[in-house]
């Protein structure tokens, strides 16, 4: 099958750009670095075409990698049903982003950077899905993270970028520490980091060995896929390009979480404490998340927080052991969440970089393709049916309601929430007048043209794409009877969020800030995203910081170190300048200290003789 093309092509673009680009025209640039990842999605299409899922294939054997006893670890590929969907979804919309970042970035400086980079993160991504063990997985993984953090910090001499890219390398760190913890205890218990040797034995080990690595696992998961509590990173990753953000911190990258768990249901299902832990996180931070998106001005800080929410419910779909469910959520979500990042970054193209909705309205006019593709996106992603949100957001909810009522209300309450922030945005950027100084354009065709595909995706993707079918013979199979009535409420919730909203910023506009007025404590709370930034800084980030000022700067750096090496430099000046007074180039002087070394010289051996007799 040749699967290693599939990734080596977007490298190949990688290194061709990042080492020749700087001569290279932006038309080239551009071929290199398209060329590579749209040929890259052929090469998946025409594996798939071909491929008998209902067939067993052991992995494409490159190299050994590791061999120490008994453990052997290889470079290995495969290919399954769960594969398949992340192949489709990386390279199908990393084609459409790269794109469209043609003309999002055509007046930016380190153009052929930001490809190289991009090419560089699809390389890492499609290593990751296509790992047929642990450890190629985390390589992808820890690579994903490090063109996270590049592209984060694209604009490097603005200082909000570089801190914003730090922040997600030391957050996701803390997460990465948990999966490779969790990788160790797979090699003690069992002898391999295979997949197929891991899940194969997983029903012979004990409960709290699989519930040890699960929850290892989850660390991981909420680094990557920005889960409470280190979701904190994501927001401020918005500092990157809109591209990006569509790309790696809404479609691709922070869904790593989801795929690595799903990927790992055999150990999940003998660790149903592990299971639970992944639930209750996923609805956590769904609601948490979604109740800050409810007062965010910034049009990117809406989306980003919406993305920490929906991945919060894929969350709970594989908490609920709906594998396929929350599959088919990350799949659609893919859709119109790109789509929505995409279509903000038209917006803040078209206003020549305008992010705060507050300076928008009345758009729908002036940029009409926009508007109507950023609203397909907004009715799929409040789970209006029939379009694709509705399908995979309520395949969960009712997951959620089997595994816990509870769960199942507070997901469609958030729902509520969703379908809320989310047409607040669209209500606050094309309708009413228009509040800005700027003279709004339309995006090119080469931008528009993408928002236009993914526009009917989110449409009708969830309908065409039937994840869970595709799906069921490859996870466990899960009864969960539907329910026409939760339906009907979820659904209910999702218009009532979406009247509310046109409620209160287009029939009466000033209500809003009335009822924020009203409540103002608990309005700037929700505003300043519930302190926690300032929390994490205050308990975390100042004491390490002044404790590293304190005890290894001052006391161990400068003090013990310092000292020492100072103090033996200090006593050497002293004896020397004793010393130094031997030599003043007085040839008297050195004749008596001549004669003077003679008479002791002299009186030690009369005296050792003296002695000896």
């Amino acid at each position: 099958m040749q699967l290693w093309l599939i990734p080596l092509l977007p490298l190949a673009g990688f290194v061709i750009n990042g080492v020749f680009g700087r001569r290279f025209s932006k038309s080239l640039v551009n071929a290199v670095a398209i060329g590579s990842v749209v040929l890259s999605f052929a090469w998946v299409l025409k594996t798939l075409a071909g491929f008998d899922f209902n067939a067993v294939h052991p992995p494409e054997h490159y190299f050994t990698w590791i061999q120490s006893g008994t453990l052997s670890i290889g470079c290995d590929f495969a290919v399954d049903r769960l594969t398949a969907v992340m192949l489709l979804v990386v390279t199908g919309i990393g084609s459409l982003i790269h794109i469209y970042s043609i003309g999002y970035m055509a007046h930016e400086g380190g153009y052929y950077r930001f490809f190289a980079f991009l090419n560089l993160f699809m390389f890492f991504m499609l290593v990751l899905v296509l790992a047929s063990n642990y450890l190629v997985l985390f390589v992808g993984w820890e690579g994903v993270g490090l063109c996270s953090y590049l592209l984060i910090g694209f604009y490097f001499d603005k200082k909000f970028a570089t801190d914003a890219g730090n922040k997600a390398f030391i957050v996701n760190r803390i997460g990465d520490f948990g999966f490779s913890l969790a990788v160790f205890f797979i090699v003690k218990n069992f002898g391999s980091l295979d997949f197929g040797t891991v899940f194969g034995d997983a029903a012979g080990k004990p409960e709290w060995v699989l519930t040890t690595i699960g929850l290892l696992l989850l660390v991981g998961a909420c680094g990557k896929s920005a889960q409470l509590p280190l979701y904190v990173w994501l927001p401020d990753a918005m500092a990157g390009p809109t591209p990006v953000s569509a790309l790696i911190h809404a479609a691709t990258m922070v869904t790593a979480g989801v795929y690595m768990c799903a990927r790992s249901f055999p150990i999940y299902i003998h660790a149903p404490g592990a299971m639970n832990a992944i639930a209750i996180v996923g609805i956590a931070t769904a609601f948490f998340a979604a109740t800050i998106g409810l007062a965010q001005n910034d049009i990117k800080k809406v989306f980003a927080y919406s993305t920490v929410s929906q991945l919060g419910y894929m969350f709970v779909g594989v908490g609920c052991g709906a594998f396929s469910a929350g599959i088919y959520h990350l799949m659609t979500h893919a859709f119109f969440k790109a789509l929505l990042f995409l279509g903000s970054g038209s917006v803040i193209h078209a206003l020549s970089g305008e992010q705060d909705m507050r300076n928008m309205g009345g758009l729908r006019k002036k940029i009409k393709w926009t508007f109507l593709t950023m609203m397909c996106a907004a009715v799929a992603i409040a789970g209006i049916p029939p379009f694709s949100g509705f399908f995979s957001k309520d395949a969960i909810l009712l997951a959620a309601h089997a595994h816990a009522p509870w769960m199942y209300w507070l997901g469609t309450v958030t729902a509520g929430m969703t379908a809320f922030y989310v047409f607040r945005a669209m209500f606050m950027t094309f309708f009413g007048e228009y509040r800005g100084h700027e003279h709004p354009h339309e995006s090119p065709p080469v931008m528009l043209i993408p928002l236009v595909i993914l526009a009917l995706l989110s449409l009708v993707g969830g309908f065409l794409f039937k994840v869970p079918e595709f799906l069921g013979t490859f996870f466990p199979a899960m009864e969960v009877p539907e329910d026409l009535n939760l339906m009907i409420v979820s659904t209910a919730a999702g218009l009532i969020g979406i009247a509310l909203a046109w409620w209160m910023y287009v029939a009466k506009p000033g209500m809003a800030d009335s009822f924020a007025g009203s409540v103002k404590w608990l309005y700037t709370w929700v505003y300043n995203k519930y302190y926690v930034d300032e929390f994490y800084d205050a308990a975390i980030v100042k004491p390490v910081v002044n404790g590293s000022r304190v005890v290894l700067w001052k006391g161990m750096d400068a003090g013990f170190v310092d000292g020492m090496v100072n103090g033996v430099g200090a006593r050497a000046r002293n004896v020397g300048n004793v010393l130094r007074l031997m030599q003043s180039g007085n040839i008297r002087s050195y004749a008596t200290w001549v004669l003077l070394g003679s008479v002791v010289v002299i009186a030690v051996i009369v005296g050792i003789a003296g002695g000896i007799r």
